[in-house]
């Protein structure tokens, strides 16, 4: 499974979440501690929000561990909102254009876990994209098509509602085991993260407490390595963190009042 790290808040160096924490993303790429494999060396990504309304992308094939220009990338480079993430490939051969986070307009989008039917409802998903979004695909994994899936539902108008409705055209799960999906993602202005398995448990997914500058993270894993001060977030709800504080949703229900934290 992959690893994922996000953040949002005050304007930060990239380093300070992928790089620097004792538990750091880059650790996690060859010390992962809460998922099937330790080693996550299927390459990497990096989306990062500035003044322009489109994430700066950047992902390569590389084990993250092994590439020079991502630790200079995440000291040089500052964001208010930015997300991460290495791979351990389960759908679609070792690529860039199969790296995480995908990009398209102002959204970026990651994700762990798979769909093991993939295979039987790919040609279905893809025919049911409309034109923009299928000449817009350019890997074959079955987390591009989660996410431009989303996009086909309405991802930019009911973040909540192209969720439910992206499960509903993935379907129940098949012989092959349980669909898992934990996904992050962002408009640029807010950062939402969302746990689902059809059956047993997802893949783990963590909010920290409020950072000492006042921004929040989100990790596969605690990135400090201390989980009482990181809370795992609950499958099939919908959290959205924005200058408005942290709201969670119940998956094709009415969004909540933003919670006190």
């Amino acid at each position: 499974m992959c690893r994922i790290a996000a953040y949002t808040g005050p304007a930060i160096p990239l380093e300070n979440i992928i790089v620097r924490p004792r538990h750091s993303l880059l650790t996690q790429s060859q010390h992962a501690n809460e998922a099937k494999l330790a080693v996550n060396g299927d390459g990497f990504g990096i989306s990062w929000y500035g003044q322009d309304d489109r994430p700066g992308l950047y992902r390569d094939v590389l084990p993250a561990w092994a590439d020079d220009n991502l630790t200079n990338l995440c000291r040089m480079v500052r964001s208010h909102l930015f997300i991460a993430h290495i791979r351990a490939s389960t759908v679609g051969e070792t690529s860039r254009a199969n790296c995480h986070p995908f990009a398209l307009g102002r959204w970026s989008f990651c994700h762990n876990g798979q769909i093991p039917h993939f295979g039987q409802i790919k040609r279905r998903m893809m025919a049911a994209l409309p034109d923009a979004l299928f000449d817009a695909r350019r890997g074959t994994t079955d987390s591009e098509m989660i996410f431009l899936t989303l996009q086909a539902h309405g991802l930019d108008t009911d973040p909540a509602a192209a969720i439910a409705a992206t499960l509903r055209d993935i379907g129940p799960e098949g012989d092959n085991g349980p669909v898992k999906l934990t996904c992050v993602f962002s408009d640029g202005q807010s950062l939402f993260a969302f746990r689902h398995a059809s059956s047993g448990s997802s893949p783990t997914l963590y909010l920290s407490g409020v950072l000492d500058n006042g921004g929040r993270a989100v990790a596969s894993e605690p990135l400090c390595g201390v989980t009482e001060r990181w809370t795992a977030l609950p499958c099939n709800q919908l959290c959205r963190i924005s200058t408005e504080g942290l709201q969670t949703q119940e998956v094709g229900l009415r969004m909540a009042e933003p919670a006190v934290v």
